[in-house]
């Protein structure tokens, strides 16, 4: 979750940068030039800090909920945020590793699933041994949960 932090912190940096310092310097040029309501450049500047404007309150949002977890609260015996999972998927009869993550963290591909993902909601609050179905769009999945890492590092199988 440090990880994430700090990726956000550094985007947020990177576009205040951009807020407070380069779009004003395009505002200006692009006023420069004259006419604003034909002023195509003018307008694509006012237009990105719009933009920029917005993700920076977005990224600040995130980044003050992020912070708000308090990690006594996830769970050391059940499947929480942070938690690697490994399952059995019965359909497949073959085991998969899974781990919770934010949804900023979440690549699929590498194992990583959001908590607000079908999967990860799926597999909150469950324990090793539970075996969980997961109604997905279009597909219906039936995992047993084989061991579970908790973020605490409690191992349970």
């Amino acid at each position: 979750m440090q990880d994430l932090m700090k990726k956000l912190q550094e985007e947020i940096a990177t576009l205040e940068h951009e807020f407070r310092s380069e779009l004003p310097k395009e505002i200006l040029r692009a006023r420069e030039l004259g006419d604003l309501s034909e002023n195509a450049e003018y307008h694509a500047a006012k237009e990105r800090q719009g933009l920029v404007n917005a993700r920076l309150g977005q990224l600040r949002k995130r980044l003050a909920e992020l912070s708000m977890i308090d990690l006594q609260k996830v769970p050391r015996d059940r499947v929480g945020f942070g938690s690697t999972v490994v399952v059995y998927d019965i359909a497949k009869t073959e085991e998969m590793t899974y781990r919770l993550v934010a949804s900023e963290e979440s690549d699929v591909k590498n194992g990583l699933i959001s908590t607000s993902s079908p999967i990860g909601r799926g597999l909150l609050n469950k324990r090793a041994g539970d075996e969980v179905r997961i109604v997905a769009p279009g597909v219906t999945l039936q995992f047993e949960i084989v061991r579970l890492t908790t973020i605490h590092g409690d191992v349970l199988e």
